[in-house]
């Protein structure tokens, strides 16, 4: 009676397994084996598989390379793998055992192959196919080629999730993972697989995002763990993140925010999440925030080509400063930020972490679309007019590396740099209804306002009230950043919420029109640069305890293109020693300089940027302990 009671429950049980993938070794090397098909490797019944070496098969797949008919002027296979070698991470020899050749190759590749190193088994390559040249592995069983992965561990704790993009255009978790020490795996497809067009300028440039961009399929934190548990993935990606995507970048995983976006310090505000490891020097220094994640994967990881973060209080800018990085803070409302979590919608906006401007250049163009002019190819007369703000007065490392960017920025432009203060301007010629106060005490509410009322209203109510439902009435947890800006905006008047809006604007009228206009001549954009201080290489460490937080009131240089919507991009400019007393040696953290120009005139940031690396007067960054390189002194692999 009971057997047949259990055969009834196990017939009537519906089971499907689902294939997500496998991983596994090849010459000591980390892959993922995508679960998606390509296509077919051969027509009709495949007769060739028979000749592969199925002493490398796992699972049923063995490593084979895919020569298209798109490869031109290929004397042997030893040169082309020569090239691929040279540009690909994903490739290597293991994949060479048997190849797989467009028709227009085959025959003359199947003549020299004998004389290949790799002594390959050679076979055609289905005549229906559009598959491109690249490693793949092949199901012995259906003959059917799938993509390779190859699997990094995320040494830095950058990512909250590793992802995979689905032919259906939505993505789900890619289901690998390497040995590591408490950290995720990230799965990067092969470079050869993809090749930038006019369509498609970003082709295979692998990308990150801040885990505040909704991606179909995939949960988002916002640096919450009640948050992540609480609601279901979602519906569609959100129009920022699809242009990336419809200019061919492909999402390799979402990343590490400090909680709700909100300025956090590594490590005692951190409790939801650990926060990420800045590389640079001792490997102990805070990463910044609030993307906190994608300035810490940028200068970590050779094998990521680019961050999207976000900058409402200084998100990008504090992170892409203290790892020595380009990041921009854009023009406010460039891009739509519909299915991103709102810290203030009339602050925030959508930007970039990158090691290369012109990168930067081409993902500001695919983002921003017809809102940004790319200068790349253009030419552009630059400002005669350079103002210095703040500038430390000081003779320390830093103070030199600063002046002597100004000096040499100056050089290139052939013109002088004029000190700017902008206190005294604004007492001067501030509107009469608004220079009774400095502008100190008169934007010393705003921001703090801003986004504690905007953020209870559009984010924390709504969760409250679902976390409550299906929780018999509990609160979530909260770290203690946001908690404590949230309880102050609540012990404010509504009215002070118009005010704020009122002084941002104010501000923002000012500063456009009497600062930093846009120019009168056609042949340039902005009237002016100006130049203020980011990173001055000093010590933060993440092993420090903190005092209670508190709001975030006050107005800094950071501030200025916050509350008047002008663009502000950081750029690395050098490094001073610095003695670590984790290390107990000297170590090297890098200093850069925050430079703006009139509204809606980006795209000569990215065009200097690019322009001063051609001169010489900046550099790329690498990534590594140092802005020259350099092992992470804090790596775990």
């Amino acid at each position: 009676m009971k057997a047949s009671i259990l055969l009834t429950v196990i017939t009537g049980v519906s089971a499907s397994l689902i294939f997500t993938g496998a991983s596994g070794q090849l010459n000591g090397v980390d892959y993922y084996i995508s679960p998606f098909s390509q296509g077919q490797a051969c027509d009709g019944s495949c007769d060739g598989l028979h000749e592969v070496n199925i002493s490398q098969s796992t699972f049923g797949f063995v490593p084979v390379s895919v020569v298209a008919y798109t490869e031109n002027n290929l004397d042997t296979l030893d040169d082309t793998f020569v090239e691929w070698s040279s540009k690909d991470d994903v490739w290597q020899g293991g994949f060479a055992k048997t190849v797989f050749v467009g028709s227009s190759n085959y025959q003359k590749i199947k003549s020299t192959a004998v004389r290949t190193k790799e002594k390959p088994t050679v076979l055609p390559l289905s005549q229906q196919s559009n598959i491109p040249s690249g490693p793949y592995f092949i199901d012995l069983s259906t003959g059917k080629l799938h993509q390779a992965f190859r699997l990094y561990n995320d040494f830095s704790g950058a990512f909250t999730q590793s992802l995979l993009q689905k032919p259906t255009g939505d993505f789900q978790v890619l289901s690998a993972q390497i040995p590591a020490a408490d950290t995720l795996t990230i799965g990067v497809p092969s470079r050869l697989y993809y090749t930038p067009s006019e369509e498609k300028p970003l082709a295979g440039v692998r990308v990150a995002i801040k885990d505040i961009y909704s991606l179909a399929g995939v949960r988002s934190s916002y640096g919450s763990r009640a948050y992540y548990h609480l609601y279901p993935p979602a519906n569609e990606t959100g129009p920022a993140i699809q242009n990336l995507i419809d200019a061919g970048a492909i999402i390799v995983g979402a990343q590490k925010p400090s909680q709700f976006a909100n300025g956090e310090v590594a490590t005692a505000d951190w409790v939801d999440f650990h926060a990420p490891f800045n590389p640079r020097g001792d490997g102990y220094q805070d990463a910044s925030s609030s993307s906190a994640g994608a300035g810490s994967s940028e200068a970590s990881y050779q094998w990521l080509d680019l961050a999207v973060g976000s900058d409402t209080g200084g998100s990008i800018r504090g992170p892409a400063g203290v790892q020595g990085l380009f990041g921009n803070r854009p023009t406010h409302g460039l891009v739509s930020l519909d299915n991103v979590m709102p810290l203030s919608p009339t602050l925030d906006t959508a930007g970039f972490l990158a090691r290369d401007p012109c990168l930067l250049d081409l993902a500001s163009k695919a983002m921003y679309k017809d809102n940004y002019t790319s200068y790349a190819d253009e030419k552009l007369e630059y400002p005669r007019k350079i103002y210095v703000l703040d500038f430390p007065a000081t003779n320390d490392s830093s103070a030199q590396i600063i002046r002597k960017f100004s000096r040499d920025l100056a050089s290139f432009l052939n013109t002088t740099v004029t000190p700017l203060s902008l206190s005294d301007a604004w007492t001067a010629i501030a509107p009469d209804e608004y220079n009774t106060q400095t502008i100190f005490e008169f934007l010393n509410l705003t921001y703090a306002v801003l986004i504690a009322k905007d953020q209870t209203r559009l984010l924390r109510d709504p969760f409250y009230r679902d976390y409550a439902a299906v929780h018999d009435g509990r609160l979530p947890f909260v770290d203690p950043v946001p908690l404590t800006r949230w309880a102050w905006g609540d012990a404010q008047p509504d009215s002070i919420y118009t005010e704020a809006v009122v002084s941002k604007n104010a501000f923002a009228d000012w500063f456009n029109n009497q600062i930093l206009p846009q120019a009168s001549d056609s042949s340039t954009c902005s009237s002016a640069i100006l130049l203020h201080t980011d990173s001055t290489g000093h010590f933060s460490s993440r092993d420090q305890y903190l005092p209670d937080p508190s709001p975030p009131f006050g107005f800094s240089d950071g501030e200025i293109s916050i509350f008047s919507g002008a663009p502000d991009t950081v750029f690395p400019i050098g490094e001073i020693p610095s003695f670590s007393s984790v290390t107990n040696h000297t170590e090297f953290l890098p200093v850069t300089i925050d430079v703006m120009v009139a509204k809606g005139c980006d795209g000569m940031l990215s065009k200097l940027a690019q322009d001063l690396v051609q001169a010489g007067i900046i550099s790329i960054p690498k990534i590594g302990g140092t802005l020259h390189g350099g092992d992470v002194l804090m790596r775990r692999s």
